[in-house]
């Protein structure tokens, strides 16, 4: 072998043992990179009607984010409506009967309560609705998704153009700075403590 091969051949080998020792990223690292990919998605975590009648339904009742004192006020009672719709969906849940059929109902302290189940089906066919009981976790998703919603609204533009037309200085560095951070909370919590809840507006995954 000629001293060219030879200096060729330790030449490639040294790249590739510089390559494979290439640093990996950090642990801290990908846990910051996946909770920014959830705060990206954090309308993913929102009922999806009550996510439409948001895009759909603002932009027409604040005029396109040109409010008046009367666009204003149906603006904000939209809002407090959808947040009430985003908590109250948290304490709903769901089955798959036999036959395929998936019901819905409102979880309680001691099952779930069916506001969907025919009356005349035989009682033999329900599941155990004690396992469907109120958690206290329920609570903690009620309130992230009302969270979650309001980092949502505040960063529409027909809603800041709506309540805030002219905001200053230090109002605007709020509404730029605290809802990333309330998202990135949220989107923390939520992969921490993940619901386990297929609720009415939430997939409901295969198999349940």
């Amino acid at each position: 072998m000629s001293l060219r091969t030879r200096s060729k051949s330790i030449k490639d080998g040294t790249t590739t043992n510089q390559e494979d020792v290439s640093p990996s990223p950090s642990l801290s690292r990908r846990a910051i990179a996946q909770t920014l990919a959830s705060t990206a998605n954090l309308a993913n975590l929102l009922p999806t009607g009550t996510l439409l009648a948001f895009q759909v339904v603002t932009p027409i009742v604040s005029n396109n984010g040109n409010c008046d004192s009367v666009t204003r006020l149906l603006t904000q009672l939209l809002l407090l409506g959808l947040a009430a719709s985003c908590f109250l969906a948290c304490f709903t849940d769901s089955f798959r009967s036999p036959d395929g059929q998936l019901y819905y109902g409102f979880v309680t302290r001691n099952g779930m309560w069916l506001f969907d189940y025919p009356a005349g089906t035989a009682a033999t066919s329900l599941p155990d609705l004690s396992k469907y009981k109120l958690r206290a976790i329920d609570w903690v998703h009620a309130v992230l998704s009302v969270l979650v919603f309001a980092v949502v609204a505040l960063r529409d533009r027909n809603v800041l153009n709506c309540l805030y037309p002219t905001p200053g200085k230090e109002t605007q560095e709020v509404l730029s700075i605290v809802p990333v951070a309330i998202g990135l909370f949220c989107s923390l919590l939520f992969v921490v403590f993940p619901t386990r809840r297929h609720g009415i507006g939430y997939p409901v995954t295969a198999g349940y």
